[in-house]
């Protein structure tokens, strides 16, 4: 039997053995092709008082005599083919239950739960229908976006974005294998369905206005498809002018806003040592914490000889540290005093239930991405912690749920920073002020163990590092079974969704974008059709 042949009534097997923790065993039964078989497809068993559902997680090939694995049967005969097919020799599939639903009337209405159980001996095996997707996943409403279609099928999954936003996330994947794709899918399901507004730290300058797929295409960001719902901010303002990039806002940072801490993170990426940051705080102290950062590049050599010993800083430390400092002077987005306030025009969009993507233009290099990131978004965290204190007592209507998405989040979440950085604090925290992350990254391994227990829904394009892999999945009931469906991934336009926004694991193919039947699929109509579209309405309206 071919693939294509297959539908919902399809009987694949019946079950031999197994167990919970390990997934049960299924014999295929003679019809069934092995080949037609793929790691991370989606089936139904019908159990003696449950119906299951689960996920395949191997494939493999077994002999009932031993003897045609040392002799092997002269297959190239069609009759003898078909006579040890099924009797000396089968195919076997391991498949993960992972919910049931019981029998009666009341089971029925609570819907799937997680397994506790197995099928009995024998029970059969199904392909999943699309009834069973939609009663897993639900159909798409205004709670729920469609984020892709199961393998080898065209029912959609849907994602229930109330819950996503409600724990911090993360997309992950190596590099080419569609993160970005995913993540503006995911923004625009947020937009869509009103469930958070979101502020994102767009390093490459990809969200905004427009971006570009693998193969080199233009496809429209976040403000050409919602307008009024998303505010451009430039940290480039030259850039967005190449680029023909109306910017709603151009980011400017006073030194008198950065503050010891926004340096400590920077120690790596400026090459500073463990004194050279300690002493930051040191000159704080003895200048002001506002005023410390243009004092510091203003002191002339002799001004810095007298100030070393008094301060009691070894010279070389003091000379490490301002050959780091001097670095930040080749970023025109600082200034000594910014002419405006940065966070606080962040927060009137976002209050406005506006959506924030902060495009970096040029300075797409690391030191930029921390300083700016992590300097902005403790400001308005403490806003919105203050916010959320004042609307426990009552006083004010609590803030729009904020969505903060992060790009190389390893090198804000590394075990070494976690704790310093306002993200590590965030994701601890959970939604406990209304602000949670979406971070984007493509080496898990490097974010802090903590920090990933605490990511509610994990999005996993391909990942071809054991230690990336690993991470991933700590903590994950079934961490085996599926470690090797996400190795078994394709390169593109796949990933496994898991945690607390699916009621299960599932491999979907990530749904369109960039195409213009995608755009319209999502709700949005190219311009051109938008106004014939107004035309004919305006002329059905005066028709006699």
């Amino acid at each position: 039997m071919s693939e294509q042949n297959f539908d919902e009534q399809t009987r694949l097997g019946s079950i031999i053995s197994g167990s919970l923790t390990r997934g049960v065993e299924v014999k295929l039964d003679a019809s069934i092709s092995v080949e037609d078989m793929a790691v991370g497809r989606y089936v139904a068993i019908e159990g003696e008082r449950r119906r299951f559902f689960g996920m395949i997680t191997d494939v493999s090939l077994e002999a009932i005599d031993p003897r045609a694995m040392v002799t092997p049967p002269d297959v190239s005969d069609p009759f003898i083919a078909q006579v040890v097919s099924g009797t000396t020799i089968y195919g076997k599939l391991r498949v993960l239950p992972m919910l049931t639903i019981g029998g009666d009337a009341m089971s029925i209405l609570e819907g799937p739960q997680p397994a506790k159980t197995v099928p009995t001996h024998f029970s059969e095996v199904k392909l999943a229908s699309q009834r069973d997707v939609e009663l897993v996943f639900g159909a798409e409403d205004d709670k729920r976006f469609y984020i892709g279609t199961p393998l080898d099928m065209e029912t959609k999954v849907c994602l229930d974005i109330s819950e996503f936003v409600t724990r911090s996330n993360g997309v992950f994947g190596k590099s080419g294998t569609g993160k970005t794709f995913l993540t503006r899918l995911l923004l625009v399901g947020m937009l869509q369905k009103q469930a958070a507004v979101s502020l994102v730290f767009d390093m490459h300058s990809e969200y905004g206005w427009e971006g570009r797929s693998e193969k080199g295409y233009k496809v429209k960001g976040l403000k050409q498809l919602f307008p009024s719902k998303v505010a451009v901010f430039a940290l480039d303002e030259e850039s967005s002018r190449w680029r023909k990039v109306s910017t709603d806002f151009v980011v400017k940072i006073g030194y008198d806003e950065i503050e010891p801490e926004d340096i400590d993170l920077l120690q790596q990426t400026l090459n500073l040592t463990e004194a050279s940051t300690q002493a930051v705080y040191q000159l704080a102290r003895e200048f002001g914490d506002r005023r410390w950062l243009e004092v510091v590049l203003n002191l002339t050599e002799d001004e810095s000889k007298q100030l070393i010993p008094k301060l009691n800083i070894h010279d070389s430390t003091y000379r490490n540290l301002r050959r780091g400092l001097e670095n930040l002077r080749r970023f025109p987005f600082l200034v000594p005093h910014a002419p405006d306030n940065p966070v606080k025009r962040i927060l009137e969009y976002l209050d406005r239930g506006i959506n924030v993507i902060l495009e970096f233009g040029r300075f797409d290099d690391f030191a930029a991405y921390i300083l700016v990131a992590n300097l902005l978004s403790r400001r308005i965290y403490a806003q919105y912690r203050e916010k959320a204190e004042k609307a426990m007592g009552g006083d004010v209507a609590p803030s729009h749920p904020l969505v903060i998405s992060i790009e190389e989040a390893h090198r804000f979440l590394n075990p070494e920073l976690a704790n310093r950085t306002i993200f590590g604090r965030i994701a601890r925290e959970m939604r406990k002020y209304n602000v949670t992350l979406l971070v984007i990254d493509q080496r898990p391994s490097g974010i802090d163990d903590e920090v990933m227990s605490q990511l509610g829904t994990k999005i996993t394009c391909l990942l071809d590092d054991e230690r990336d892999i690993d991470s991933v999945l700590t903590g994950v009931a079934g961490k085996s079974e599926l470690k090797s469906v996400l190795s078994k991934l394709e390169t593109k336009q796949q990933a496994l969704i898991f945690g607390h926004s699916v009621p299960m694991p599932v491999v979907i193919k990530t749904r369109e974008y960039g195409s213009a039947e995608s755009y319209k699929e999502l709700g949005f109509l190219e311009a051109a059709e938008l106004k014939r579209k107004t035309e004919k309405e305006i002329e059905d309206l005066w028709a006699p």
